[in-house]
């Protein structure tokens, strides 16, 4: 999972389209006025899209081969996003975006965990990002805030999230959020050469809120996490992060 941002984190156990171009994943600077999270609708796909390339860039520069990394363009990010929210896959699925006033520049995808020795009661957080230009103003908080109420609505008692082994940026950002390593890890082949990237994976008790993650009051110094494999056709909102 990739995920970039940092500042203060709403803690996050109280967690989970209007047209928007490519330029709406930017923030401005100063002040952000009207931070909110919403579900995202179809119209959010190109500035999901932008948003995702450009922390994904980030995230996996050096950590792949360099074709790969140029193979993260928006175009393919948007078009994934677009059918995946013209025709949600079965299952809890949701996108939810990090605004600033009306601009998109952030978001997180959650459905249920994939994970072989997941209980159907295990969501997933599959992919989490904020644009650069919107770091530092609590909107990683906010995400992953309402990625677990999402989550927590949809009756999952806990939470999952895989990340680089070697993103110790968005590890500390999960650790302070109350998330765990359990020692589960895995080799993802991200490469057409067959190079693999180790993941670990992170875990949390949501289903009461006494002993979630709202004890804790990280920053939001979210770094790409993706439990995808990374590639300009993946599908977002699956397991990724």
């Amino acid at each position: 999972m990739a995920h970039h941002d940092s500042e203060h984190q709403h803690d996050p156990g109280h967690p989970h389209d209007h047209p928007h171009g490519d330029e709406h994943a930017h923030a401005a600077t100063g002040p952000v006025a009207d931070a909110s999270v919403r579900v995202a609708r179809e119209s959010d796909a190109p500035a999901v899209g932008l948003v995702q390339a450009t922390v994904w860039r980030e995230a996996y520069a050096g950590v792949v081969p360099d074709e790969v990394v140029e193979a993260f363009e928006p175009p393919a990010f948007t078009r994934a996003w677009r059918t995946s929210l013209a025709n949600p896959p079965a299952g809890a699925h949701r996108l939810l975006v990090a605004c600033a006033g009306e601009q998109v520049v952030g978001f997180a995808a959650v459905g249920p965990s994939q994970d072989p020795d997941a209980s159907p009661l295990t969501g997933e957080l599959t992919a989490m990002g904020v644009h650069p230009h919107a770091r530092r103003a609590g909107h990683g908080s906010r995400l992953l805030n309402a990625a677990v109420d999402t989550l927590r609505g949809a009756g999952a008692d806990t939470l999952h999230a895989w990340v680089l082994a070697t993103d110790e940026q968005t590890r500390a950002f999960f650790t302070r959020a109350g998330l765990a390593p359990d020692s589960a890890f895995r080799d993802r082949v991200v490469s057409p050469d067959g190079r693999t990237a180790r993941e670990v994976r992170l875990v949390a008790a949501i289903g009461d809120t006494e002993q979630s993650t709202d004890n804790e009051q990280p920053t939001d110094t979210e770094q790409p996490s993706d439990t995808e494999q990374p590639s300009d056709t993946e599908q977002p909102g699956h397991s990724q992060p």
